[in-house]
């Protein structure tokens, strides 16, 4: 493997881990851009999602014990039902065209319905942090149950359910320990969920690129490199406001829907 590869990957995985520990999203979502500059699209999400679960688990073995048990369940129970549904939606509008292509530094970017819609959402949240109707709706827990549905629903369909999970989750008011172990330990339900789906039904014809040769190094880098981003998020957990953790949620939404909506991601 071409240690320019690996440099690349296991830092772009070190960085996004120590961020996203404290906003509860975004591994899956920045780090599969970095994988598709070695590996076709295929490649690179089946190897994005096991550094995403395998970085889950290990997030909640250091944080488990701190998450809120009940916010586990009103919210993430829903999450896991609703990303199966979201997974088999998956493979039908994965098969949509784009609806625009431009290029760019000889790369093309293609805007899909899929990233168009998802995009225009997270943006949204990201503006508003949250909107009147929302905060209301998560007073309560049927407002968490929706949450998590839609959280699940979306993860299942794109990959992305940090983004709306965080949008739910982080006005709790939960102390950042408490904040990044629950939302750690609702990902890795969704992850072993949407992951079950995905091996029955979107990657059943992509066996030999799962297999090909140099994906693994990169995985097992990327992993060992987000399991120490993780380990040096937890440590500065305590040190980070709620504040803090609500301005890097909003900045990432922003920042992660604008690509989106372009096409980069």
């Amino acid at each position: 493997m071409d240690p320019l590869a690996l440099l690349i990957v296991s830092t772009a995985a070190f960085a996004v881990a120590l961020l996203t520990l404290f906003s509860g999203f975004g591994v899956g979502t920045l780090l599969m851009p970095v994988f598709a500059l070695f590996f076709p699209a295929p490649v690179a999400v089946a190897a994005t999602a096991v550094v995403h679960l395998l970085n889950n688990l290990f997030k909640c073995a250091l944080l488990g014990r701190q998450a809120d048990r009940s916010v586990v369940l009103r919210f993430g129970l829903p999450a896991v039902l609703a990303a199966f549904p979201g997974a088999l939606l998956l493979a039908r509008l994965a098969e949509q065209p784009a609806l625009r292509a431009w290029h760019a530094a000889d790369r093309t970017f293609e805007i899909t319905p899929l990233k168009l819609v998802m995009g225009a959402l997270i943006l949204v949240f990201g503006i508003v942090d949250g909107a009147e109707f929302l905060k209301r709706s998560r007073t309560g827990g049927r407002g968490l149950a929706i949450g998590g549905a839609l959280s699940g629903f979306l993860g299942g369909l794109s990959g992305h359910q940090g983004a709306l999970r965080a949008v739910f989750l982080t006005p709790l008011g939960l102390p950042p320990p408490a904040l990044a172990a629950t939302q750690a330990v609702i990902a890795s339900m969704v992850d072993l969920s949407r992951l079950a789906v995905y091996g029955a039904v979107a990657w059943a014809g992509h066996a030999g690129l799962l297999g090909a040769g140099g994906m693994w190094p990169l995985v097992l880098a990327a992993t060992a490199a987000a399991f120490l981003g993780s380990w040096q998020g937890g440590r500065l957990l305590k040190k980070v406001t709620h504040r803090s953790i609500r301005r890097i949620t909003s900045t990432l939404l922003v920042l992660i829907g604008a690509l989106m909506i372009a096409g980069i991601i």
